[in-house]
């Protein structure tokens, strides 16, 4: 077992296809073919199903998966590490919450590129539950999430800040401005949701008991500003990080809902639990935790 056959099996269950996945490593089509078998035979078991549709893993397949994506990553970084005299590099792959992308992350990714040139940092929103999982396969390096702490089985959660929420509406609806909105009302609203998968999402939908056929109508937009613009219309409301729509509010395009979650969010970051060195993702963490005790210590000295 090599790091060229782990390679070659790792494309193929990616992309479902033996083919496209040599045109990603750019390699002949035989030639992956020839990784993926030797690697079956070393192991002495059948990893992938050759089906009309495309191809998947066997069970044997996806319990070697999280391994061999392992595998991968630790020997890009250990080759990376000789070259790199001592300095963060390498690329993280993130899994985050799209309301808090522009708002928490790209100050993060600018401090962290600033600092460390040789470290690459991948995005990638419209994560929630998904992205834990994700972290936990090998498939992210962590995930930034929104929502009440809670602990993951092999990860390693670190609360950054505190996040506040607010649910929102339009200045004329219904919910705006008219005192504490009882929550038959609340379930009797379209609801626009930015973050379809956000810890957070889930927490206000079970608070209000919004489940089964009489459920209000919901809007999956998966974008912070179509959610904005859609409330600021008076399509419905949206409960959503407050930092994503203080602006909105101070500039009256937006109003805030009388009604207080029963709950506590935070911003948390998510990752493996390793003895493994990751310096890339030892400096994104470094870096988040920075940008976070600004951000506190910038709304403290508001406050006074």
């Amino acid at each position: 077992m090599d790091t060229p056959q782990l390679d070659a099996f790792v494309a193929v269950v990616d992309i479902g296809s033996f083919t496209r996945a040599a045109a990603r490593l750019n390699l002949s089509q035989p030639t992956v073919t020839t990784r993926v078998k030797s690697l079956e035979q070393g192991l002495g078991v059948t990893l992938l199903e050759r089906l009309p549709s495309g191809v998947r893993p066997t069970a044997a397949g996806r319990q070697l998966l999280p391994y061999a994506r392992e595998i991968i990553s630790l020997t890009g970084r250990a080759r990376q590490a000789i070259v790199s005299g001592g300095q963060p590099h390498g690329r993280v792959d993130v899994g985050t919450v799209e309301s808090l992308t522009s708002y928490r992350l790209l100050p993060m990714v600018e401090y962290l590129y600033r600092r460390y040139p040789k470290v690459q940092v991948a995005l990638h929103a419209g994560a929630g539950p998904d992205a834990v999982a994700a972290v936990r396969e090998g498939r992210l390096d962590c995930a930034f999430v929104v929502g009440s702490p809670e602990e993951h089985e092999g990860l390693d959660t670190l609360i950054l800040c505190p996040e506040p929420m607010v649910l929102v509406s339009s200045p004329g609806h219904s919910a705006a401005g008219r005192g504490p909105v009882s929550e038959d009302v609340l379930r009797a609203t379209p609801i626009i949701r930015a973050d379809t998968r956000a810890g957070y999402q889930l927490q206000f939908e079970q608070a209000l008991g919004l489940a089964g056929p009489d459920r209000p109508r919901v809007f999956d937009l998966d974008s912070i500003d179509a959610a904005k613009r859609s409330v600021a219309l008076g399509i419905g409301i949206a409960f959503i990080p407050l930092v994503s729509v203080e602006r909105e509010l101070a500039e009256g395009t937006l109003s805030a809902v009388d009604w207080a979650p029963p709950f506590e969010t935070w911003t948390q970051v998510v990752r493996r639990r390793t003895k493994t060195p990751n310096s890339a993702l030892d400096a994104l963490v470094a870096a988040a935790l920075d940008v976070a005790a600004e951000h506190i210590d910038d709304r403290v000295l508001a406050a006074g």
